[in-house]
C-alpha cells in the first residue's frame, strides 16, 4: 500500500503547475493608450520616425508577444489546448473590442486589422492541420490581394501557424513600397513580428503567479 502511495505521490509531483499568470489586461491596455494619446507623432528635427509612430510599433509587439506567451505555454505543457484557447479569448476581447476617440480612432483601427492574423494564427495553430506551403500561399495571398479579405486571411494564418511551428518567415516576402500595400502585406510584417517574438521565447516558461 505504501508503495502505491508513493507511486501516486510522484505521479502528482510530475504534472505541470497550475499557472496563476496576467497575460494581458485593461490596466495594461489603458497604460499603452495613454502613452499615445500624450505622444507627438511629428518626427523631432533630424528624425524620420515619430515618438508615436515608436510606442505604436511597441504596443503592437508587446500584445502579439503577451499572446504567443500563451501557445508557449501551451507548447511547453503548462496549459490544455482549451486553457489556451479560453486565454486567447479573453485577451482578443481585450484587444479586439471598442475604439477609442478621437485622434487614436484610425490608428488603433488600423493596429487592431493588423492583430486579426495573430489571433487567426495562433487559433490554427492550436487545431492543427494547416499548409506549412509559405512560398506558395504567399505568392496565392498576393495574388488576391484585398479581393477576398477572408479568403487572404485564411492564407496568411496558415502562414502563421506555420512560424508559431517553428518556421522561420517573413522578411524577405515583405514590400518597402507603402503607397501599394495590401491588407495581406500588412499581415505579413505582423508574421515577422510573431516570429521574432517566437524565437525571442524560445526558453520562456513563467513561474506560477509572475505577471507579465
Amino acid at each position: 500500500m505504501a508503495k502505491k502511495s508513493a507511486t501516486k505521490t510522484a505521479a502528482k509531483e510530475a504534472e505541470p503547475m497550475k499557472l496563476f499568470y496576467i497575460f494581458y489586461n485593461q490596466e495594461r491596455w489603458d497604460n499603452w493608450i495613454g502613452r499615445l494619446e500624450e505622444a507627438s507623432f511629428e518626427p523631432a528635427e533630424g528624425e524620420e520616425v515619430s515618438e508615436g509612430e515608436q510606442i505604436l510599433y511597441s504596443f503592437a509587439e508587446d500584445i502579439t508577444l503577451s499572446v504567443l506567451k500563451i501557445i508557449r505555454l501551451y507548447q511547453n505543457g503548462r496549459l490544455t489546448k482549451e486553457e489556451a484557447i479560453e486565454k486567447l479569448n479573453d485577451v482578443e476581447l481585450l484587444v479586439m473590442t471598442g475604439l477609442p476617440e478621437g485622434r487614436l480612432e484610425d490608428l488603433i483601427g488600423s493596429l487592431q486589422l493588423s492583430l486579426i492574423v495573430l489571433f487567426t494564427a495562433c487559433r490554427k495553430y492550436l487545431e492543427g492541420g494547416f499548409n506549412t506551403d509559405i512560398k506558395t500561399l504567399v505568392k496565392k495571398g498576393r495574388a488576391i490581394g484585398d479581393t477576398n479579405l477572408d479568403e487572404a486571411l485564411e492564407i496568411a494564418a496558415n502562414i502563421g501557424a506555420t512560424v508559431i511551428d517553428g518556421a522561420t518567415c517573413c522578411s524577405k516576402y515583405i514590400k518597402e513600397d507603402a503607397e501599394n500595400l495590401s491588407l495581406f502585406d500588412d499581415w505579413l510584417v505582423e508574421i515577422e513580428t510573431m516570429s521574432n517574438a517566437m524565437k525571442s521565447l524560445a526558453k520562456f516558461d513563467e513561474e506560477p503567479g509572475e505577471a507579465a
